[in-house]
């Protein structure tokens, strides 16, 4: 099957920019939590990464492609036909369409074609390593951070959730005398806590490079 552009066509020109533009414009920017929540994923922060450094239209066969060979740590040429399937699928259904309604890029889902979104360079500061840059060491050592901050927190929450399954069987096997309602609520409070440290970690880190940004 090929897969043609989708044709651009040029806007309306405008000289000035209101008031009312400006208002507009930081109304529909995405906040610290938005970034947040769209890299907390790997796929979508690699998918973000490949748009950043293609130059226009990116195909998502090839998208998926790279976002799988660096998930299985091999290249295009080595990946299995079940490797390709286990990535392509999740970002054809869900992240890619997820970036596309955040204006991080356009995704034109039965083309499968990908343009850059009006949010796309946001994510540059938090994603791209200049090897040019005198301060290239420091910002691998964030991007480094906040990758492993992010896949260290799904072993918090497995942990978490391991931690819950065993005081549910040792309360079911009478090991643990106390009621159901106290039980829940240590389980919530579990939950609660793991979640708020997870959240201060991350915060940190954008801070961080969101400060190197504007220095």
């Amino acid at each position: 099957m090929s897969i043609t552009d989708r044709p651009t066509s040029a806007g309306p020109e405008t000289d000035s920019v209101s008031p009312s533009d400006d208002t507009t414009a930081e109304s529909t920017a995405l906040s610290d939590d938005d970034v947040f929540h769209i890299l907390q994923t790997s796929r979508r922060r690699e998918a973000i990464r490949y748009v950043l450094n293609s130059e226009g239209t990116v195909k998502m066969g090839a998208l998926a492609e790279h976002v799988a060979a660096r998930e299985h740590d091999t290249t295009v040429a080595k990946l299995t036909s079940t490797q390709r399937q286990r990535v392509y699928i999740p970002l054809y259904q869900s992240h890619l369409p997820k970036l596309d309604k955040a204006g991080v890029i356009e995704y034109n889902k039965s083309r499968g074609i990908i343009h850059p979104g009006e949010h796309l360079e946001t994510f540059r500061p938090y994603l791209e390593v200049s090897a040019s840059d005198a301060a290239a060491d420091d910002s691998q050592s964030l991007r480094a951070r906040f990758d492993g901050q992010i896949d260290s927190n799904e072993t918090y929450y497995v942990a978490t959730a391991a931690a819950s399954v065993g005081l549910l069987l040792a309360a079911a096997f009478g090991l643990l005398p106390i009621s159901g309602l106290t039980l829940g609520t240590i389980i919530t409070t579990l939950f609660v806590f793991t979640t708020l440290a997870c959240a201060d970690d991350h915060r940190l880190v954008l801070s961080q490079v969101a400060g190197r940004r504007r220095s």
